[in-house]
């Protein structure tokens, strides 16, 4: 095997810049879905389980994704045809989502039609994201992935600072934060339609930029022969069944990561608007405040996540970074039960931005210095199975906890850094490997 050359600052920047437009429609739904959904007339007990449907088609879509495109060759590349396909599909979906109760429907209807809606957004943007974790290990060398793989962490915590904020800029600029009751604000709405510009011109512009490796110098630098004739056909079980250790280990961490932020997006709405505007009641204007300062506390914790970014390269230890940042997540969690100040919360989220900017560098980085490149692709898809069960399972589970927490969804969000403490413990089981 021959090693792949150092890449330059910007080669590697080039590689995920796309993931900044990607990432505002992820940070849009993200801040906004329970908005939507409660706005039209969701019962609070019942929205965990609209958080369902992203990780339902993650990890239906990302296995697929990576498992085709490692046997894919085009004149533009493995994974940027998959790319380019599932942006356009967002940028369409996303100008319908936020009008789902503006279609004068009933709300049985507004809700199937959202709910189509956010299942196909949900399904175009796994499909433009999983990529560019692909064209990190394909490209990097391991002296260079935890680089790049912060630098993708970097730009995923940029587009969600842009997209937290969207909401509250444009209500600053005069447009209505309010509406008629089961209809979302434009503000809202605006929104989604200048992220989705936004992350069609990332992508292009990643797209044109980026030269991927030819199937005959990607195997001479992953140590392979390159496949003539009739492909060879992917087995998932046996991939699983050879997958190495860490797979499984970080897995098991993930699980618990992946839940507590499942639930972080779920109830941060409802917990701060009963907890800093003391109100439940969903058509008002403060509930509706409450919801923009959402985006804001978001945008907190993407400025956290990435001042974090930039100081994981430093440890010397992954396992470390790794362990430390969790537990920092888990404090600004638990933080919130003793906050009502709309300010005081920066100091919670901020500390949640910590463990975040972990999540979307550490697993991958160990990963894939543990992968060979000859199916990259198909073990990315999968792993992202460590990412989208734990959050179904969150979902699922989500209105029962909440009952038995007494149906406050401030202590949804202390179970959720309870959730994080579990995964700095499972840490020690990972046994770093290249």
């Amino acid at each position: 095997m021959t090693n792949k050359p150092d890449l330059r600052f910007l080669q590697i920047w080039n590689l995920s810049f796309g993931f900044f437009g990607v990432q505002i429609a992820y940070s849009l739904q993200s801040a906004n879905i329970s908005r939507i959904f409660s706005t039209i007339g969701a019962d609070p007990h019942n929205l965990s389980y609209f958080w369902i449907l992203p990780p339902l088609m993650g990890i239906i879509v990302q296995p697929i994704v990576g498992t085709l495109s490692d046997r894919t060759w085009t004149r533009f590349g493995r994974r940027i045809p998959y790319l380019l396909v599932g942006a356009i599909a967002a940028v369409i979906v996303m100008c319908l989502l936020p009008n789902a109760g503006s279609l004068h429907l009933s709300i049985a209807n507004a809700m199937i039609f959202g709910l189509v809606t956010l299942m196909l957004l949900d399904t175009a943007i796994n499909m433009a994201m999983q990529p560019f974790k692909m064209l990190v290990g394909d490209t990097v060398n391991e002296k260079q992935k935890g680089f790049a793989f912060a630098i993708q962490s970097f730009l995923c915590n940029a587009g969600s600072l842009a997209g937290y904020l969207l909401p509250i800029f444009f209500t600053a600029i005069g447009i209505s934060n309010i509406a008629l009751p089961g209809v979302v604000p434009d503000s809202v709405i605006y929104s989604f339609y200048i992220g989705a510009a936004i992350l069609m011109l990332c992508v292009v512009y990643t797209a044109v930029k980026v030269k991927e490796m030819p199937p005959h110098e990607y195997a001479k630098f992953h140590g392979f022969e390159e496949q003539s004739g009739r492909k060879e056909k992917t087995n998932v079980i046996a991939l699983l069944k050879k997958a190495p250790s860490v797979f499984w280990s970080v897995g098991l961490v993930q699980f618990f990561c992946w839940a507590a932020f499942m639930y972080m997006w779920t109830y941060t709405n409802g917990a701060i608007a009963k907890n800093v505007w003391n109100t439940t009641d969903v058509q008002s204007v403060a509930y509706q405040t409450a919801g923009n300062w959402v985006g804001v506390l978001f945008a907190v914790q993407a400025i956290g996540s990435v001042i974090w970014a930039l100081l994981l390269p430093r440890f010397k230890s992954y396992k470390k970074a790794y362990a430390i940042s969790l537990l920092i997540g888990a404090a600004g969690f638990i933080s919130t039960i003793f906050i009502y100040n709309q300010y005081v919360l920066f100091f919670s989220y901020l500390l949640i931005g910590c463990a975040w900017a972990a999540m979307l560098a550490m697993p991958f980085t160990i990963l894939t210095n543990a992968l060979s490149g000859k199916n990259m692709g198909a073990y990315l898809g999968l792993f992202n199975g460590t990412i989208c069960v734990p959050q179904i399972a969150a979902a699922l589970l989500g209105g029962v906890l909440l009952s038995l927490l007494g149906s406050s969804q401030v202590n949804m969000l202390v179970l959720a850094g309870g959730l994080l403490l579990l995964g700095a413990l499972t840490i020690r089981f990972i046994k770093i490997k290249n």
